[in-house]
């Protein structure tokens, strides 16, 4: 028997199927700045730079970890585009930046056009929300690097930011409050610890009393996108830092943004630990510490701003429905 590319367990026609539908779903996310369609070799974005003096493009990449394990489990696919695109979209929000355009990787063990397409249309509902284009990215199918139902995905994110207006907690300073918001769980961080734990005693399918839900279900919960209220704050107030909480916790996050000279005080009976977190502690026996330093425990997001600035704060939050709560000090 003559071998092929397919004997070999890449099919060419899942392939061109696949870049059909995302076709379709990136289309929902263009504007009048994207000139080609997807699949040319590369994307084309045209600037409007009429409103800055001095553009500072900025970018990030990140994918969402392990949680594609719970992913796999369940056989729910459709939440995963949308964590790495407001994932994304928050790690350059963080500095001032406008988010303008998203681009994805996506690598599987065997391409399944259904499942590309859910994953796909995550992108396409999280782009459209963030007010930002999915411009490209890149499909691949490789047997024998991963199973045969399992795949990786990855994004890349460009933004925009006038270079005085960048975010970056060089004016942080003693005395500045730090304000928390809500996250609605792990968002996509941790869950290497979280499966260890958990999975030794449910499934995602089992309900969990503590969590009114089935553990899947809490687990595949979105990440959330902070960039309206973000976008709301610079507008009403000088704000000294934004830090996006992810690997690391909130000390680890916060600190990249606050000066070495000054330090960090939280309050960690300013707020009560979700539920999933709570769960996790008491099962795996993790000390506090620990549980500090890998998870958000509840707060997804932080504003560093001056004292008198918090009222405005704690109101454009609860405008932009977020929960938000002063959770610790700079001194």
């Amino acid at each position: 028997m003559s071998e092929s590319y397919k004997n070999a367990g890449v099919n060419l026609e899942a392939g061109e199927e696949t870049v059909r539908r995302i076709k379709e779903y990136a289309k929902e996310t263009f504007n009048e700045n994207v000139l080609r369609g997807i699949g040319h070799f590369g994307a084309f974005y045209k600037l409007d730079l009429s409103r800055y003096k001095e553009p500072v493009l900025v970018s990030s990449v990140d994918g969402v970890g392990t949680k594609l394990k719970i992913a796999f489990a369940a056989n729910r696919h459709d939440t995963v585009g949308q964590d790495l695109v407001n994932h994304c979209v928050n790690d350059i929000a963080v500095g001032g930046a406008q988010p303008l355009y998203f681009l994805d990787y996506l690598a599987f063990g065997k391409l399944v056009p259904d499942v590309a397409a859910e994953i796909i249309k995550g992108f396409s509902i999280a782009c459209r929300e963030n007010g930002i284009a999915l411009i490209g990215g890149e499909t691949a199918e490789m047997p024998g690097m991963y199973a045969e139902n399992e795949y990786d995905i990855s994004g890349t994110i460009v933004g925009i930011v006038e270079k005085s207006k960048i975010i970056d907690g060089s004016k942080t300073e003693a005395g500045d409050i730090l304000v928390g918001l809500e996250s609605n769980g792990l968002h996509t961080n941790g869950y290497s610890l979280a499966r260890k734990v958990l999975l030794k005693k449910y499934s995602v399918d089992d309900f969990v009393p503590e969590l009114n839900s089935t553990l899947g279900d809490e687990l595949l919960k979105v990440h959330k996108s902070y960039l309206p209220f973000i976008s709301a704050l610079k507008e009403k107030i000088e704000v000294k830092a934004f830090s996006h909480i992810t690997g690391g916790g909130i000390i680890g996050n916060t600190k990249r943004v606050v000066p070495e000279s000054l330090k960090i005080k939280i309050d960690w009976n300013a707020w009560e630990l979700p539920p999933v977190f709570k769960l996790i502690k008491e099962e795996g026996n993790i000390a506090d510490e620990e549980m500090r330093d890998v998870f958000n425990l509840g707060i997804g997001l932080i504003a560093i701003v001056n004292k008198n600035d918090v009222r405005t704060t704690l109101d454009v939050a609860k405008g932009m429905g977020f929960k938000a709560r002063v959770i610790g000090e700079i001194s």
